[in-house]
């Protein structure tokens, strides 16, 4: 991955873990859309972990992993987005390959989000008009990033309505750039350069510290 694309990921998943975090919603949940009443429950629950487990965070920061995995990630589907992530690769991996890749990639953005769990500022979150139609059962939910001294950036979720009638998060697009695309094409410079177990192998190496 190089230094442009590593310091785009780090913007795209700290903004991303911003938004579900701390996105301050005005309106009631049970005025909201289904999907964006799903960001404000998970908003709230975060925001809540963190205050309570501050002195926790401080004196073991790895705590984060255990509240980003059971507050945040129930919300995304991770083998959609290892699907969109890896493109035609994911055709090509065998059941194996493909198990093995979920749970890594499952565990590097745990890794990514709790680091930007860590590393909030203060950047403010406008939710925008919702306009998609919920019937379709993917959507859209946009927003802004309203930052000090500096001009909005473009926010956007996409989720899909699953065969449980749950809404899941498959992808994050900041100022019109794709978390899975970006990471589609890093990865696809990865597979071809040792294959899909280095990959997966690399993955293993960076989550280490998750999985401990």
């Amino acid at each position: 991955m190089t230094m442009l694309n590593k310091t785009l990921m780090h913007l795209l998943l700290t903004l991303a873990a911003v938004m579900l975090a701390f996105s301050p919603l005005i309106a009631s949940a049970e005025a909201m859309p289904e999907p964006q009443a799903l960001v404000k429950k998970a908003s709230d629950d975060m925001l809540k972990a963190l205050k309570d487990n501050e002195a926790e965070l401080q004196a073991d920061p790895e705590k984060i992993y255990d509240l980003v995995e059971d507050i945040l990630m129930p919300h995304f589907d991770f083998e959609k987005m290892s699907k969109l992530a890896l493109g035609k690769n994911w055709r090509s991996a065998d059941a194996d390959q493909r198990k093995r890749f979920v749970e890594e990639f499952r565990l590097l953005l745990i890794r990514t989000y709790s680091t930007a769990m860590l590393e909030y500022t203060d950047e403010e979150i406008k939710m925008l008009p919702f306009r998609d139609d919920l019937s379709r059962k993917r959507v859209t939910v946009p927003m802004e990033v309203v930052q000090k001294g500096g001009p909005s950036i473009g926010m956007s979720l996409s989720l899909y309505q699953n065969k449980q009638d749950a809404w899941k998060v498959y992808d994050v697009k900041i100022d019109g750039i794709s978390l899975v695309t970006n990471y589609r094409s890093s990865f696809a410079n990865e597979i071809r350069s040792g294959g899909m177990d280095q990959l997966i192998k690399d993955l293993a190496e960076r989550n280490k510290k998750v999985k401990a």
